[in-house]
């Protein structure tokens, strides 16, 4: 029997093409999960504080058992993988993945770096707070996770919108709860402080690289205005064919969505260009498509 040889590059191609595109996550990814790992070693591990999430649970095993976290880490996400593989995208559960090995090695790794001494515990609290909402904003920016309760959160924004900072705050009360009884009151006072400062960093990543300015313009110049948004800021338009209410005139509406800067840009084109236009501004939280967000961040 002659075996049919299949060119090499039938599978090259796709896999240089997926990296190509996938660029922009990887660094995302890497950074994102990097600065989740100096939190933990830096400002967490050395002040006994809790941890968010699975995190926080790999962290109590180190307290109580002098087990690295990097290992729980493991063996916790690697069960969420197997539900998350028939819940989530395939693309999504890759990056976790990657995510997940990548911050248990970084854990490791970050061990080696000099501690920084602040005698302050609520400046602790604080920036490892910040760091965890920074970093877990970057990832899930690009549509990936750092594993752990970020997968059923990503499921949960989906399914009913719900935000994932807040989803945070109520699960992580009970991984709170969980170390009132290792670290005591005071050091679960402080995690409170940084679980709460993560929730508004992470929602305020989230929503400000998204949203966006929603414009509606009536204007007697439909042509001339389109033709700026297109050519001189970059953006599309998209022609609404309305009646005036009391003219009953047929008009061309503009709708385009711009960044906050742009509408600045489009003010000043429209109060030389047509002083008569009507202009409606509104945000959108959201918009996914072509020169905005990709829709394989979904």
């Amino acid at each position: 029997m002659k075996l049919r040889r299949v060119p090499f590059s039938k599978y090259v191609v796709p896999v240089l093409a997926g990296i190509r595109d996938e660029w922009k996550t990887f660094v995302a990814v890497t950074v994102g999960n990097a600065v989740n790992a100096l939190a933990v070693i830096l400002f967490v591990l050395p002040y006994r504080f809790p941890d968010l999430g699975v995190s926080g649970l790999a962290v109590l095993s180190n307290y109580v058992f002098g087990i690295s976290p990097a290992w729980v880490l493991l063996a916790a996400n690697a069960l969420l993988m197997v539900w998350a593989w028939k819940e989530l995208s395939p693309r999504f559960v890759i990056w976790t993945a990657y995510s997940v090995v990548l911050t248990s090695v970084l854990l490791k790794v970050f061990e080696l770096v000099p501690l920084p001494d602040l005698p302050d515990r609520f400046l602790a609290a604080v920036a490892s707070g910040v760091l965890h909402g920074v970093g877990g904003g970057i990832v899930f920016r690009v549509g990936a996770s750092s594993g752990g309760l970020d997968i059923p959160a990503v499921a949960l924004r989906r399914r009913y919108g719900i935000e994932l900072g807040q989803f945070s705050i109520y699960v992580n009360m009970f991984v709170l709860l969980l170390s009132f009884f290792i670290v005591g009151f005071e050091a679960v006072v402080y995690g409170v402080v940084g679980l709460y400062v993560y929730g508004i960093v992470v929602d305020n990543i989230m929503r400000s690289f998204d949203r966006r300015k929603q414009v509606l313009i009536v204007s007697s110049e439909p042509r001339k205005v389109s033709d700026f948004i297109t050519h001189s800021i970059g953006r599309g338009v998209t022609f609404l064919r309305g009646e005036g209410g009391y003219t009953g005139e047929d008009r061309l509406l503009l709708l385009s969505f711009l960044e906050p800067r742009q509408v600045i840009f489009l003010k000043k084109f429209l109060s030389d260009a047509d002083p008569k236009a009507f202009m409606a501004i509104s945000d959108a939280s959201e918009v996914l498509g072509k020169g905005f967000k990709n829709w394989k961040a979904l």
